[in-house]
């Protein structure tokens, strides 16, 4: 990025950022420190600022979403896309609670499900 930010716009740094890095943090969550530093760094060469300097206002003028923001969205739009893959707690009780149309949590014992015993 520091090697094109001489020759393009702000605009066109974006449509790069987009295009190449927006991809990175979709597929790259084993990775999340490394990638959060690495999108704070590409923020700051876009803006022109020194590597001290605070991302959350950078981020908020070229309306870029931070990493945690975005794999926030996209676990949203997920769940939104396919609800069918989800039991209502409506479909497991009768009992009208506040909680009756969300979705249901099954409870378990994180220990048995790491063994495999079901």
């Amino acid at each position: 990025m520091m090697s094109i930010k001489p020759f393009m716009s702000l605009n066109t740094l974006k449509t790069v950022y987009y295009s190449y890095f927006n991809a990175v943090i979709s597929y790259g969550l084993p990775h999340a420190m490394k990638i959060f530093r690495m999108q704070k760094r590409i923020v700051r060469i876009m803006m022109g600022y020194k590597n001290r300097v605070s991302c959350r206002n950078l981020s908020i003028r070229l309306e870029i979403l931070p990493f945690v923001s975005q794999y926030i969205l996209l676990l949203m739009l997920f769940v939104v896309k396919n609800k069918n893959l989800f039991t209502l707690n409506s479909e497991n009780h009768t009992k009208s609670t506040r909680q009756f149309n969300n979705f249901y949590q099954p409870i378990t014992n994180f220990t048995i499900y790491q063994r495999g015993v079901h």
